[in-house]
């Protein structure tokens, strides 16, 4: 059994919690939010974010940072990704040498370009920085439905160690050592479901989000591949597997904003209607960053920034990916002479 500090109180790190609490594993959980403590330590519930989910009475939380950081045998981060690198430095101070900390976020820091695993390392040498990413709806995690997610470390040991810590029946876990590919997978993949969404709010159908998924992973790859990332990353959970329930989940928060930008909204109206943080919106302008920076197009990507940054018209902005020039779809696929 271990004993296991979690950073965050929304939704993916109260189903997080639930999960290791069921594998056995004495867990306390921080918010820095005094109303959000209160109301789970009463309610045993996160009735706005995991409705019917009951939270057991000896799960305990805290907005004592110290006091959840301190002799753990490993934390899990599990705050929105706009606020990964705030929260890290006020970790740092509690944070023992060696101590593992798992990132269950997916962003792009836009000023930096960093990763959050990057983010997190600078901010917290001292720590053994891991990362859990893959198709992971908290909403169905919490209910306990099956999943397969993977995790991303320096080490084979501290990725079998963790692997060990969060599987179960229903909680498949795959390791890996190619870090950057899982989270460049995980951050790109929100832009792609903002185009996907805002293609249903046009009123597309299975065609174009078929299109958007397949052209958006070779984007994703191409750029992933530039910057060292494993192209097995983005062919498998952490990348095409991650983009298809994205695109196409009820749950996804970022389907769902460009869903609403479709139908007419700003991003800001989408993003306050979402009630939670959209995370693909954060990556946008870094994902086209980092595409100027390797030379690696970007078309669908450098469309939704458009839209959601220079108030592009949506569906002018489909129009102008499909009369992009033409061009064959793997240009390094020889073709015989006849």
């Amino acid at each position: 059994m271990a004993n296991v500090g979690i950073m965050g109180a929304g939704s993916w790190g109260t189903a997080l919690a639930l999960l290791l609490h069921k594998n056995g594993h004495e867990v306390a959980v921080w918010s820095i939010s005094k109303e959000e403590v209160e109301m789970l330590s009463t309610k045993r519930e996160h009735a706005s974010k995991l409705p019917g989910v009951k939270i057991p009475e000896d799960m305990e939380f805290t907005t004592d940072m110290e006091a959840a950081i301190r002799g753990k045998d490993f934390l899990v981060l599990a705050v929105p990704s706009p606020f990964t690198r705030s929260t890290a430095r006020s970790m740092k101070p509690f944070v023992a040498g060696g101590q593992i900390i798992v990132d269950v976020a997916k962003g792009i820091e836009e000023t930096t370009l960093m990763t959050l695993s990057q983010q997190i390392e600078e901010e917290i040498p001292q720590a053994d920085v891991a990362v859990l990413s893959g198709p992971s709806h908290a909403e169905e995690v919490g209910r306990g439905l099956p999943t397969s997610v993977v995790i991303g470390a320096r080490t084979r040991e501290t990725a079998e160690y963790l692997q060990k810590m969060f599987m179960n029946e229903v909680f498949r876990v795959y390791t890996s050592p190619d870090m950057l590919g899982m989270e460049l997978g995980g951050s790109l993949k929100n832009v792609i479901a903002l185009a996907a969404g805002i293609a249903d709010g046009l009123g597309y159908g299975d065609n174009t989000k078929a299109a958007l998924i397949t052209r958006g992973i070779a984007e994703i790859a191409r750029l992933g591949v530039k910057m060292g990332g494993a192209v097995e990353s983005f062919t498998g959970l952490t990348g095409i597997g991650d983009l298809i329930v994205t695109c196409a989940s009820q749950h996804s928060r970022n389907r769902k904003a460009g869903y609403l930008i479709g139908q007419g909204m700003s991003m800001q109206e989408a993003m306050d209607e979402v009630k939670m943080v959209v995370e693909g919106v954060y990556s946008t302008k870094a994902a086209v960053k980092l595409g100027e920076k390797y030379d690696v197009a970007l078309p669908i990507i450098g469309e939704v920034n458009k839209v959601l940054f220079e108030d592009k018209n949506p569906r002018e902005a489909v129009n102008e990916l499909m009369l992009r020039d033409s061009k064959a779809e793997h240009s390094a696929l020889p073709w015989k002479e006849m």
